[in-house]
């Protein structure tokens, strides 16, 4: 049986306001990128890999890497899903931010709704017209698409637990202190950050 292709997309953007402007992904984790340790999942789980980055550094950051931007900056992490999925040109995508060091293997979200993480999911190719008109009405939230696709299969703690513990592989990095809880940094320069 031939598995059907599926791209790994890996956001790398947002403001980072908590996180005193700095590129959240190129912080460390057990001396580890965090978007490095993303990659790393997406890779094992993907046929091919793209970066939805629109910081001018992201070339330099990630070399060799498919780098996209989105058509519009500024509006928030639904253009930037939408960009993923035209990123996809009509592949099944699975979607990482790249904020998120705990993910070990690609999941789609869990089943508890305050818990759902739309930018750690699997999206079919038809979810780009949804997200369309999304944006077409002003809609900006990312967790909107989830909302409003018509099959959604979510994965409970069960399911989540052979793969670690649920609250730690969807941790999402937000702030300076959720860095220093994981026992994580920032990179020394410039140099650093390309490790």
């Amino acid at each position: 049986m031939t598995r059907s292709r599926c791209v790994g997309v890996l956001l790398a953007g947002g403001a980072a306001r908590r996180f005193s402007g700095m590129p959240k992904g190129l912080a460390l984790v057990d001396g580890l990128r965090i978007a490095d340790r993303v990659l790393a999942a997406l890779r094992g789980a993907t046929d091919r890999q793209v970066v939805v980055a629109n910081d001018a550094r992201a070339p330099f950051w990630f070399p060799g890497m498919t780098i996209t931007r989105d058509s519009e900056e500024g509006l928030g992490p639904l253009h930037g899903l939408r960009t993923a999925l035209v990123a996809a040109k009509g592949d099944p995508l699975i979607v990482v931010a790249w904020d998120m060091p705990g993910v070990s293997a690609v999941i789609p979200t869990p089943s508890v709704p305050s818990s759902a993480q739309p930018l750690c999911a699997y999206y079919a190719p038809e979810a780009l017209a949804v997200c369309e008109r999304l944006l077409a009405a002003g809609e900006r939230r990312a967790g909107a698409l989830h909302d409003t696709l018509p099959a959604v299969r979510r994965l409970d703690a069960a399911e989540l637990a052979p793969l670690g513990d649920p609250a730690r592989l969807l941790l999402s990095v937000d702030t300076l202190a959720d860095l220093a809880n994981l026992g994580g940094r920032l990179p020394d320069g410039e140099d650093a950050a390309r490790r």
